[in-house]
Order: C-alpha cells, then structure tokens, then sequence
C-alpha cells in the first residue's frame, strides 16, 4: 500500500477532492481532517489512528457537537474555568472551553462553536445550544 508523503504536492486540490487551500481558510471556523482511505475523522494529527494512513485531507467543521467530559479547573488562571472534550457531529473529539458557568456544563450537554482559537489559550471557545435541564441543579 502507497502512502502519499507530506512533502509531495497533489495534481488535484481544490473543492471537488475536499482540499482547502490554506489561503482559502476562514480564521473563525474550526478545521479537520478526514482519512482518505477509511474515512475517519481526527482533530490535527499527523497519521490516521485507525489504519496509519498519511493521506488526510482538511474539511471545515459544522461547529456544533455534545459535551462528553468536563471539568472545572483552578490552575494558571485567576478565576475557575473548565476544560471540556467535545464530540463534534462529524465524528472527532476536541478539548476546548465552553461559556458559562463552570459547575452549568455537564456531559451531554449540546455546544455551538463561537470562536476557533481563544486569543489567550489558543483553544476553540464553544457555548451552550439550550437550557439545561433542571435535573442537573
């Protein structure tokens, strides 16, 4: 099996193969990047995790996705933040911070994406879609 080097250009780029060219990209919008030859999605990384396929090529995120872990921390920070790993509807995990109060974002809990790299942090920035449930106060 041939896999393509990083260092090779592509004859075919462009949006008919799902290639974004970097000139192209918008700076609010969070990117990706999908296995050609299994399809799965991973989050800036350098070989697939499934088959070890270096052929990845970048897509633009939708921004929404679920909370599935968060945690409030208290370190290098003058007020407690949390840190929360998101599943995005496309498939892959990202570690970023959702707005709100720390002890409100509970897993489950469905995100939007607002801004792509915190100034300070340089982590995307995600805020709640609805209300949660009273059940978890």
């Amino acid at each position: 099996m041939y896999y393509h080097s990083g260092n090779t250009v592509l004859p075919a780029t462009g949006a008919t193969t799902g290639l974004l060219e970097p000139a192209a990209r918008d700076a609010r919008a969070l990117y990706f990047q999908r296995c050609t030859w299994c399809g799965t999605a991973v989050y800036h990384r350098l070989l697939c995790p499934v088959c070890r396929g270096s052929d990845l090529r970048t897509e633009r995120s939708a921004g929404t996705g679920t909370v599935r872990h968060s945690t409030v921390v208290n370190r290098n920070s003058p007020a407690a933040r949390n840190v929360s790993l998101v599943e995005m509807s496309e498939g892959f995990v990202v570690r970023g911070r959702v707005m709100g109060p720390p002890i409100g974002i509970h897993g489950g809990d469905r995100v939007r994406l607002t801004t792509a790299k915190d100034p300070v942090r340089g982590e995307p920035v995600f805020q709640l879609v609805d209300e949660s449930y009273g059940a978890w106060s």
